[in-house]
């Protein structure tokens, strides 16, 4: 290791040398997290919307989100599912959505948000999108939407639903690498499951968009 010279001190003539740091303490750059990926083949019956279909998913993870997000994405596709939905970079990218479905002309005709976003992303969905929906949930939703939902009331495109805690909690152990799932949809309430467990979601709505 080098040594460089210190200055000395006052009124001393000894020249101090002190161990040389260098500015880089690796050696090499510091690689970021990937993705985890999740694949899911989801099949879906909705009743209310009179939907069969069978989706294979891909689903990748951001380092920063938890299962529980991961799976409340997924369910979002369910209540949404449509050949043309799909999951945005959002973590990963300030400017896309969770999920968004666009018409043939590239226009946003569905905007889906997760978790508790502000205010000012909630509008800026709005304006850029035909139809926005937002999924809250965790036990600070309640406070969320009593803080946020005042300021949104002129918006007329959107939607919000409420996710109950037991039931995200419980999608979240539903989460594999590679999963296989089936999605029953009737009256409102949805019904996730797989070969060992069934999840009942009853998404409460806390805004309905204007059907005008």
């Amino acid at each position: 290791m080098q040594a460089e010279p210190l200055a000395p001190a006052t009124g001393s003539g000894v020249l101090c040398f002190a161990p040389f740091v260098p500015s880089r303490i690796f050696p090499f750059p510091l690689m970021a997290l990937k993705a985890t990926i999740f694949k899911a083949e989801l099949q879906i019956a909705d009743t209310d919307r009179h939907y069969y279909q069978e989706h294979a998913l891909t689903l990748a993870r951001h380092p920063s989100e938890t299962d529980e997000r991961m799976m409340v994405r997924l369910l979002a596709f369910a209540r949404h599912a449509d050949l043309r939905l799909a999951f945005g970079k959002g973590l990963s990218d300030a400017d896309e959505p969770d999920l968004w479905q666009k018409d043939l002309t590239g226009a946003i005709e569905l905007w889906i948000e997760v978790g508790l976003p502000d205010e000012k992303r909630i509008l800026k969905a709005c304006a850029r999108a035909a139809q926005v929906a937002v999924y809250c949930y965790g036990p600070t939703a309640a406070l969320w939407w009593s803080q946020v939902g005042p300021k949104l009331e002129r918006v007329r495109n959107l939607g919000v639903w409420s996710l109950p805690v037991p039931a995200t909690q419980e999608l979240a152990r539903l989460a594999q690498r590679t999963m296989r799932l089936q999605c029953s949809i009737d009256a409102g309430g949805v019904w996730l499951r797989d070969d060992s467990r069934e999840v009942e979601i009853e998404a409460q709505a806390l805004r309905l968009p204007d059907s005008r």
